[in-house]
This record gives C-alpha cells, sequence and structure tokens, in this order.
C-alpha cells in the first residue's frame, strides 16, 4: 500500500511545487518550469514504481513538448461530411502568442456570430478560431452534436486573455501537460469567466448556447487561471463557468485569485447542471473557491487556499467530496440550506469523506438547521481537523451543533439526517456521530484514506515510446472491420509502448483481447464499436472487449475511451474485466474517463429513424446484453466511468442536477432533442473479491431493462462514492432492469454513483425484450415492480457506498409522475439479508422505497423528502 500514499503525497508536492514556480507579481511574467510534470498527477509515480512490465520510465527530455502536441494528427470523425475535418488544433496555429503581454483574444476569438435559432443577427464578443474551426456546435443554435469534436492545444507559456474562451460541444481544452500554460485574465476582464463552457446569449432572456443538463462531453486539463489583475471587487474575475452534465471533467488546474478583503473572485461557478467530476485542482484566494449548484457532482483530490468560503453550495440533491485539504480558509463548506420541497430546494445532500481542515474557524455552516427534522442531509467520514474551533454549525443557532477544537481532532464518521438499520422501517434523525464505514484495509492507503489515483496522462514519456493505432494500419473510419489490425498492435505493445488510439470510430466483429500491461489511450473519446452477427444472440452472449485473461496480474490503462454499438448486438457483453493488480500496487488496473455508450450517435444506426420513442422495434434497437461485467479474480478502479443508453430528458428548469455508460434516450446528432427507445440488458455485474472502486461512477438515463447494477458473490473490498442531484424538474430515467449488480462481491467502494433510469418502463416491463438468466446472477421483480432495479447486491460483504444517486423521472415517456415528489416506480435498491452494506447519503426521485432489504421495502419516500429528491443519510444492513 506505500506506493498509493506516495502517489496522493506526491501529487501534492508535485502540485505546490508547480504553484511555487511562478512568478505572482502579476505582471505576467511567468517561470518557464521547466520540466515539470503534471502538479496533481500521481500516474507517473505509478509508472516508475508500480512496474511489473517491461515499459519502464518515461524518456521525454526536460525541454520536451507533452507527447500529444506532437504525435502526428491524423484523428478523424468518420460520420462528418466534411472529410478534411481537423479533430486536433494548437492555438498557435491560430495566430496566439502565449507571451504575457499580446491579447491573444483577437488570436483565439471571432468577432461575431449569427443565426441562434431564436434570435435575429446577435452580436457577441470574439470567439475561438480554434475551437470554432469546422463549422462546429455552438451558439445556441446546435443543442449536440458528436461529429465535431476537438481536441483545442495550448503549449507552455502565458496567454493573455480579454474576452471569455467558450468551448463548443464535445470540445477538450488540454494544456501542456509537462508544462502547463497560464490563461491570465486582463485587468479589463468582464465576461463571465475566463472559460466559459455555456455562455448566457445576451439580449436572450436567460437563454443559453446548451441546455444545463444536456451539456455532455468537455474536459479542461492541465492549466493555472489567474485573475488577480481583475479588480478584487469584480466578480467577473471567475476561473470558470462550468454549467455541465455527464461525460465532463476537470483535471490538473491551478486558481489565482486575490486575497483582497473586498475580493469578489471565483475559482469555479456554476448555477446548475447534471454532472459530472473534477479532480487535482488547487485554488488560492478569491471569495469563493467554488461557487456551486447542480444535482450531483464527485470532487476528488482538491485543495483550497486562504479562501474566504472554500466551497459555498447553492443547491445540491448530492454531491460528494472525497481527499479535500481546506487550508487557511474562513469557512470550509458554507451551505445554502433548509429547503425541504421542490419548489424551496437548496443543498439537499453533502458527504465529504478523507477531509483535512487547517487553520480555518468553521468547518461547515449551513444557513439552517432543524434539530428534529431531516432539512439537509451531512455526512463527515474521517476528516482530520487541525485549528479549527467549529466542525458544524447553522447561521440559526446560536450554538455549534459540532464543537471544534484548537488543537487536533479527528471525526471519523458523524452525520445530520435520517439513520436506518436492516429490516427495520422505524428510523432516528440525528446530528451525531453515527456507524463508522467498515473498509477494507486493502481500499485504503497507507494513510487510512480510500485509494485515489487521477487519470494517466503518461506526461513523462516520449513520442517514440507511443504507437499510433492510424499508423499501425487500423481505419477508425466506422466502416472496416478494425479486429484483425487492433489485435496485433495490443499483442505486441502491451508492455512496451503506450497505445494511441486516434480519433476515429473502430469496428469490431469479434472478440478483442486488451493483455495485462496494456495502456491505451483515446482522443476526444475514441470508440471501439462491436457489429455483428457473433453478438447477435441473447442465449449466447459474447464478449467483445476483454481486459486480461482470467487470473492475469498487471498494469492496465484504459483512458478517453468509448465502447459502443453499431446496429443491434443483443449478444454482446461489451467489457469483460479480468486482470488483477499486482500485489501491494492498487488501482494499477483501471478505468478513467471511458465511457459506455449504447445509441443516439451517428454511426450506431440507432438513431431517430430506427428507433423513434414508442415504437418497440426490439429487432433494430437492442443494444447490449451486459455491458461490463468484472470477473470474480478481478480488481479495477473506475474513475468517471459512465455507462449509458439514451433517451431525452425533457428540459429541466434550472436548478438541475469519471466513467459514463449511457444508453441513449435522445438523438445526439440528428435535432439533439427527440426521444428515443434503445433496449439493453444489464449494466454492471461484479462478481469481484475486489479491491474495487468506484468514483464518480454514472448510469445516464437509460433503458437497461434487468438491472444497472449488480454485485454478486463478492468478499472484496467495493468502495463506491456517488455523485448527487440538481434542482426542479428529474432527467428521463431508465427502464425495469437490473442497473448494478453486486454478487459474492467483498470489498467494493462506490464513491459519488448516479443512476437515472429508463423513461418507457414499466411499458414495456422487465425484463422484456431480455429474458432472465440465472447465469448473470438476474434477480426476480416482486409484484408491483416493472422498471429496473438501480442496484442490487446479492451474497456480499464490505460493500460501502458514499453518495448514490438513483432517479425515477418517467413512466411510459410521461413525466408527471416525479412531479411533487410523486412515485413512478415502487423500489429501487435491493440488497439481499445475507450480504453486508453500508450506505452513506442515498437520493432517489421518483421511487415509492429509497432501499428495500429482501425485495420488500424499508425506507419510504414520504419520511425521508430532501427538497426534490428523497434522502437516507445512513443505512447499514446490521
Amino acid at each position: 500500500m506505500v506506493l498509493s500514499a506516495l502517489c496522493i503525497n506526491f501529487g501534492l508536492l508535485f502540485l505546490l511545487t508547480a504553484a511555487a514556480s511562478l512568478d505572482r507579481s502579476q505582471t505576467g511574467n511567468y517561470s518557464k518550469n521547466t520540466g515539470h510534470h503534471n502538479p496533481m498527477s500521481s500516474e507517473h509515480v505509478a509508472s516508475r514504481l508500480l512496474q511489473t512490465d517491461s515499459l519502464g520510465p518515461g524518456t521525454a527530455q526536460d525541454d520536451a513538448l507533452y507527447w500529444r502536441a506532437l504525435v502526428k494528427h491524423q484523428g478523424s470523425s468518420p460520420f462528418n461530411s466534411n472529410t478534411s475535418y481537423q479533430v486536433f488544433r494548437n492555438v498557435m496555429d491560430y495566430g496566439a502568442k502565449g507571451d504575457g503581454v499580446t491579447d491573444d483574444s483577437d488570436a483565439i476569438k471571432q468577432v461575431s456570430i449569427f443565426g441562434h435559432k431564436f434570435f435575429q443577427l446577435i452580436s457577441f464578443h470574439e470567439f475561438s478560431r480554434a475551437i470554432s474551426d469546422g463549422d462546429r456546435c455552438g451558439v445556441g443554435n446546435c443543442p449536440s452534436s458528436t461529429l465535431t469534436p476537438a481536441v483545442v492545444y495550448f503549449p507552455p507559456g502565458v496567454f493573455l486573455v480579454k474576452h471569455a474562451i467558450t468551448p463548443y460541444y464535445m470540445t477538450q481544452l488540454l494544456g501542456d501537460a509537462r508544462n502547463p500554460p497560464t490563461l491570465l485574465a486582463d485587468e479589463t476582464f468582464s465576461d463571465l469567466a475566463v472559460i466559459d463552457v455555456d455562455p448566457y446569449i445576451p439580449g436572450g432572456n436567460g437563454a443559453q448556447w446548451f441546455a444545463n443538463q444536456n451539456n455532455f462531453y468537455r474536459s479542461i486539463k492541465n492549466f493555472v487561471i489567474d485573475v488577480r489583475r481583475v479588480p478584487a471587487p469584480i466578480s467577473q474575475g471567475t476561473g470558470i463557468h462550468w454549467q455541465v452534465a455527464q461525460g465532463t471533467s476537470l483535471q490538473n488546474i491551478v486558481f489565482y485569485m486575490s486575497d483582497a478583503p473586498d475580493t469578489a473572485h471565483q475559482g469555479i461557478w456554476m448555477e446548475n447542471g447534471s454532472g459530472g467530476l473534477m479532480s487535482d485542482l488547487v485554488f488560492y484566494g478569491g471569495k469563493f473557491a467554488m461557487w456551486v449548484g447542480n444535482q450531483q457532482f464527485t470532487v476528488r483530490n482538491v485543495t483550497m487556499n486562504n479562501s474566504q468560503s472554500a466551497v459555498f453550495g447553492v443547491w445540491a440533491w448530492g454531491w460528494t467530496f472525497q481527499g479535500i485539504t481546506i487550508n487557511n480558509c474562513s469557512v470550509g463548506f458554507d451551505l445554502l440550506t433548509g429547503g425541504t420541497t421542490p419548489s424551496t430546494q437548496s443543498v439537499g445532500a453533502e458527504a465529504i469523506i478523507d477531509a483535512v481542515v487547517n487553520d480555518t474557524p468553521i468547518f461547515v455552516r449551513s444557513s439552517s438547521t432543524n434539530n428534529d427534522h431531516l432539512s439537509g442531509s451531512l455526512v463527515l467520514v474521517n476528516a482530520h481537523l487541525n485549528n479549527v474551533p467549529v466542525a458544524v454549525t447553522a447561521s440559526n443557532q446560536a450554538e455549534p451543533i459540532l464543537l471544534g477544537t484548537k488543537g487536533v481532532m479527528n471525526i471519523a464518521a458523524w452525520a445530520q439526517g435520517n439513520v436506518y438499520q436492516g429490516s427495520s422501517s422505524e428510523f432516528q434523525y440525528t446530528q451525531d456521530n453515527v456507524a463508522i464505514p467498515d473498509i477494507a484495509s486493502s481500499l485504503l492507503d497507507t494513510n487510512g484514506r480510500i485509494v485515489s489515483k487521477g487519470r494517466p496522462q503518461y506526461e513523462d514519456y516520449s513520442l517514440d515510446q507511443i504507437v499510433s493505432a492510424k499508423d499501425y494500419g487500423a481505419k477508425g473510419d466506422g466502416q472496416t472491420d478494425d479486429t484483425a489490425v487492433l489485435q496485433a498492435m495490443l499483442s505486441e505493445f502491451a508492455n512496451q509502448k503506450i497505445i494511441f488510439l486516434d480519433a476515429g470510430v473502430y469496428i469490431i466483429t469479434g472478440r478483442l483481447d486488451i493483455p495485462a500491461g496494456t495502456r491505451l489511450t483515446g482522443e476526444t473519446w475514441s470508440t471501439i464499436s462491436a457489429r455483428g452477427d457473433f453478438f447477435a444472440d441473447q442465449n449466447n452472449p459474447q464478449v467483445a472487449v476483454a481486459v486480461g485473461s482470467v487470473g492475469s496480474v498487471g498494469v492496465v490503462e484504459i483512458t478517453d475511451v468509448v465502447f459502443s454499438t453499431q446496429g443491434s448486438t443483443p449478444g454482446a457483453i461489451l467489457v469483460e474485466w479480468n486482470v488483477r493488480d499486482p500485489e501491494d500496487a492498487p488501482a494499477s488496473a483501471g478505468m478513467w474517463d471511458t465511457h459506455f455508450r449504447m445509441g443516439g450517435v451517428a454511426g450506431t444506426n440507432m438513431q431517430l429513424e430506427q428507433c423513434p420513442a414508442g415504437t418497440n422495434n426490439t429487432a433494430a434497437c437492442t443494444s447490449v446484453f451486459l455491458s461490463l461485467h468484472i470477473t470474480e479474480q478481478a480488481t479495477v478502479y473506475l474513475e468517471r466511468v459512465v455507462c449509458s443508453t439514451f433517451f431525452h430528458p425533457l428540459i429541466i428548469q434550472p436548478c438541475k442536477q469519471k466513467s459514463w455508460i449511457w444508453v441513449a434516450d435522445h438523438v445526439l446528432d440528428d435535432d439533439g432533442a427527440s426521444q428515443l427507445e434503445i433496449y439493453a440488458g444489464r449494466g454492471i455485474l461484479s462478481e469481484s473479491q475486489g479491491p474495487v472502486w468506484m468514483i464518480g461512477t454514472l448510469r445516464a438515463v437509460v433503458f437497461y431493462m434487468i438491472w444497472f447494477w449488480n454485485v454478486l458473490l463478492s468478499r472484496a473490498p467495493y468502495h463506491l462514492p456517488i455523485p448527487p442531484g440538481q434542482c426542479k424538474r428529474p432527467l428521463p430515467r431508465p427502464s425495469p432492469n437490473r442497473i448494478a449488480i453486486s454478487v459474492g462481491s467483498p470489498d467494493l467502494t462506490l464513491v459519488s454513483f448516479r443512476l437515472t433510469l429508463s423513461l418507457s418502463q414499466p411499458i414495456p416491463p422487465a425484463p422484456y425484450p431480455f429474458v432472465l438468466n440465472s447465469t448473470y446472477s438476474d434477480p426476480g421483480f416482486p409484484e408491483g415492480l416493472a422498471s429496473s432495479w438501480a442496484l442490487s447486491v446479492e451474497n456480499s460483504q464490505g460493500i460501502v457506498v458514499f453518495g448514490a444517486n438513483f432517479y425515477s423521472f418517467f413512466n411510459n415517456y410521461n413525466e408527471t409522475c416525479s412531479d411533487n415528489n410523486g412515485v413512478c416506480q415502487s423500489q429501487i435498491i435491493d440488497i439481499d439479508s445475507s450480504s453486508l452494506v453500508q450506505l452513506y447519503s442515498v437520493s432517489t426521485v421518483g421511487v415509492e422505497y429509497l432501499i428495500s432489504l429482501d425485495q420488500k421495502g424499508v425506507a419510504r419516500d414520504e419520511d425521508n423528502q430532501n427538497g426534490f429528491s428523497e434522502t437516507v443519510t445512513v443505512w447499514t444492513s446490521a
């Protein structure tokens, strides 16, 4: 376990070293920071200390650029009619100087844009040519598109900006990972934020470029953002306006703000959305390091220094914070609470895990609280306080709820909210210590924290240590069968090189084996898509991608990839995960920012033409048998892995909500809004004996007909941190199939887990068009439940969940069932009585019973109203 501790501590050290290397005089003359490693990354430590193969450490020279800037740029968007469309673009090619003196706004922006579908000829500030080049999706006249992905690269330098940088849909803003560039706001800067991912349209009465809860596929990595030149009282001194939904991430960013007493600066400003993960961030100064409201979010490995409020929470269904450090702030978490109805939504649920708070007068302050009933749920686990006189307080109470200390204090487990145990429907409202999570040692680092590992970027590696799939002969054109070429490349270069999957869609028609020792990284979510007769029979399911062989041990890292299907593949098991971490090298085998997506986009042959809602076209629109199978001997670290099948989430009022499993509920590439009806059988099945970590793992609106998450026969450590939700109306939910199942799984931790169930169910009822299959431990459905299970746990030990959010918004495409805390299905989480499970901060929408034991409801919705959602703060099986 020594390595994981080193990874975490070194990550912080590198970040602080990077920050110290900058000239803080606000003149824009930053030192070059030669040879600097990604300040918040831990993967370079892993690549040097966890070697079980012959790849070896990176060999890049100190003055070398990041290899992604140097590699041959041949990524493509196969279904874009513009065959010359360029995925990768370097801002220097568009005239940027990066000298800290020249206004780079002119180089990276264009003067005016018109054609918003609601308005005539609207004039805007200039927008980035590097970002907008290629008739891309943005400006309010395009709700979504996967046809125009872009990686916009910023080399080392200082980029002076006078106007906001506005990423279009499916944009990755990528700073050099070896020497992150600085975005320096000019003193005249007056836009909403230095980076604005969802601009408000001038004169548009609040209209924006994108619907906040559908603002998918964004990432920003490797930047320093400095707003200290902006006058302190000006709130436009904001780093990022991050109003996003699923498939989005912030990583490795340092924010500098004024620390003057009258500062109005903010690092991140977020008013709504349905996210999401942010990780490896550092903030200096500001009135708010983070001012945030969103349905749900996962925040991991973040440090706030000298801010007036480290986190100001405006509203949430449920957020999870893991690995947070707060230094010398006035207040750690300042939460607007007290709203217990949909119309008064405020911060519903917060889970704060593995926190360190130093020299801060107040750790958590809510605006109001009640001493006898739920009005905002709070969970604190493993919080270390040093000179923090007040641990928890409320503005409407004279005395602290939980005293802190001027010395040193550790909070093992403390909660505010409703606490349940076992099969009893009786609960106790508490503001006190609660059951300490029994987290297996294999899930923890040497400091007793949940193991945490950032997405690998391979910043120490040189170009000759990279092999390109397209250089090797793969086409990635969405038509050619690339199975044989990909297999040959994987077999040759596992343990030898970093395998770069250039942007594109790679078709496989048979089993693809990814050996232990593979580092596979994509480009704007390169897609591996299963197609053909091999995957046609649900009675004889076949694995599309096998990661490792049964019993194999080694490093496997998969990043920035989408696993998908083309056409009907009802017998496809998209990914079977077999590989296990080497001994004493936790989180060596994992996936980051990798998504499972079925239908809804160009090239899937499951769009509006084939699969409109209500047609019941099972022959053409049945996508997968099972998305992800974690086998008995495997271990895996999943961060921001999203499983999704798309429906169309109806536009929700503002104030709603690292992998994604998505069965499309709505199209992304036709009109971006029309509902679809696509069927998928099962989400994630874990039979692992552990350890398994799932951090910020989502299942978006899906049609999983049986279950999404199933944990079976597990005795290994599992850790599941789960994200929270948003404000007024819910998104659509998945069908009555099992979304997640744990069978015989021990040692599993889930941190921030989010799932929306099918829009169509209970018509057709689960498990149609699939049949229950005992080989895959399909659960039954009690009388009155015809919709999928979100989470099912059988015969499993050591399951710990933080921040789970499960939503059922629809009944046969009708959303009214979830209005006013209504019910769309009777049960959603089932745990059998032979399992040992601990749930912390579980929120649901549209469900009569939040938690069931042996398929019998335990926690009723009416007892746990918490704004738009319902929340059980703690449930333990024993």
